[in-house]
């Protein structure tokens, strides 16, 4: 678990965003690192007000909370304290992959 300032990240979430970052990275290195920027700065916006974002009663039956950046869908655990942040997604996979992806996370 990675921790810091009143969140955590689940290990793999974390390998969710350098995933990202690698795989942006090798077209452009720049764009890579703004798009890690922005899934970091709206993880920590979330601290202060952890309810935001939206149920997907379709991916998951646990209270988790999904808010946007860009392409990526950030799932959180907004009762966890710290803030557990579950997994980082890119927003166009398959429902069924996102939903796998959570379950293999409780």
């Amino acid at each position: 678990m990675t921790a810091q300032g009143g969140l955590a990240l689940h290990p793999l979430a974390a390998q969710d965003i350098t995933e990202i970052w690698e795989y942006i990275a090798e077209d452009n290195p720049l764009a890579a690192r703004r798009v890690r920027e922005q899934i970091h700065g709206a993880i920590r916006a979330l601290v202060p007000f952890p309810h935001q974002g939206h149920r997907r009663p379709d991916l998951t039956s646990r209270p988790l909370r999904f808010i946007r950046e860009g392409e990526y869908l950030i799932a959180n655990a907004p009762q966890e304290r710290p803030l557990w942040v579950v997994a980082v997604m890119h927003g166009r996979r398959s429902p069924r992959v996102m939903a796998a992806i959570l379950r293999s996370r409780e």
